[in-house]
């Protein structure tokens, strides 16, 4: 007997999600410690990542410390990339069309660090295995570079208000209203 559990609605209440929403990202590059030519590509990104960040291409932050042995839950040779919200997309295809043989691992920053490595992450090239237990399930959220006033950090007067939020679904919606390729939204 094959039991199916059935999922949870996704919650689509404007208010909840907006404010669920993760506003910081880690990017963790990794590389075998015993191969030259995979650590060299990885701080060869590393480098191009900074420039790219320096010339404004996006809003990255490589820590500093590039993790020469297993450290935490990597079980490899890692380095950490910080990005807010407002850069994902930009470093996420930018990483994505870079990155080589390397493999990232992709993870939101909330308060359960366990959970955003376990259940809330995604990989670009293969996976490795993490060491989870070596992560904390509960805490608080770590900012990171609040003087960029940027993901946790944002202050609320640079939040778009929930009003704003409808007003631009609904011009949204009337734009797309006679394309025939887009579907609309329910009517509740």
């Amino acid at each position: 007997m094959v039991t199916r559990h059935t999922s949870p609605s996704p919650k689509d209440d404007l208010k909840t999600v907006v404010e669920a929403r993760t506003r910081e990202w880690h990017f963790h590059i990794y590389f075998l410690l015993q191969s030259p030519t995979e650590t060299a590509a990885a701080l060869a990104l590393r480098d191009a990542v900074l420039r790219l960040r320096r010339d404004g291409a996006f809003v990255a932050v490589p820590l500093h410390r590039v993790n020469e042995y297993p450290i935490g839950p990597h079980p490899a040779g890692s380095y950490e990339i910080w990005v807010p919200d407002s850069s994902f997309s930009d470093v996420f295809f930018y990483l994505a069309a870079n990155r080589g043989n390397l493999s990232v691992l992709v993870h939101p920053l909330t308060a359960s660090q366990r959970q955003d490595h376990e259940s809330r992450s995604a990989w670009m090239g293969t996976p490795w295995p993490i060491y989870l237990d070596a992560l904390p399930t509960e805490g608080d959220i770590p900012l990171q570079y609040p003087e960029l006033g940027l993901g946790w950090s944002t202050s609320p007067g640079q939040e778009i208000s929930l009003d704003d939020r409808r007003k631009l679904g609904a011009e949204v919606e009337a734009l797309l209203a006679s394309d025939p390729d887009a579907a609309p939204a329910p009517r509740d």
